[in-house]
């Protein structure tokens, strides 16, 4: 099995064993997809694009204001969450999430499979 469709297969792992996690993908910083379990109405590229592009300005935001090195960032809109963190220096994790969460299950299932993940990719 290649890296890649681990991958794939970690996400939809996640996805379906975590209730409230309704989709996931890992892209690298340049904003290139690198696996997902999307639903087919969600188009990888916007996804992977919006992904880098918050992850770049999350980031600097750190950087700039001294707080360390980037962990993990969490939008809350009206119908959820979307959450970004770090999987190894060269990748991230993007998380949807629905709006009834339990935020703490969440961050405990994304952080260990962010770390399956960077291990994979390294």
């Amino acid at each position: 099995m290649s890296r890649s469709e681990q991958i794939s297969k970690l996400l939809k792992t996640l996805a379906s064993a975590t209730p409230d996690i309704e989709a996931a993908a890992v892209v690298d910083n340049d904003g290139l997809m690198i696996a997902s379990a999307l639903p087919a109405d969600v188009e990888d590229d916007r996804v992977a694009a919006m992904s880098a592009a918050l992850l770049g300005m999350s980031d600097r935001i750190v950087r700039e204001l001294g707080r360390g090195h980037f962990e993990l960032v969490m939008i809350r809109g009206t119908d959820g969450f979307t959450i970004l963190t770090r999987c190894g220096s060269d990748a991230v994790l993007t998380v949807l999430a629905a709006k009834t969460a339990k935020l703490g299950l969440i961050f405990l299932d994304i952080s260990r499979s962010a770390k399956e993940i960077a291990r994979l990719i390294s």
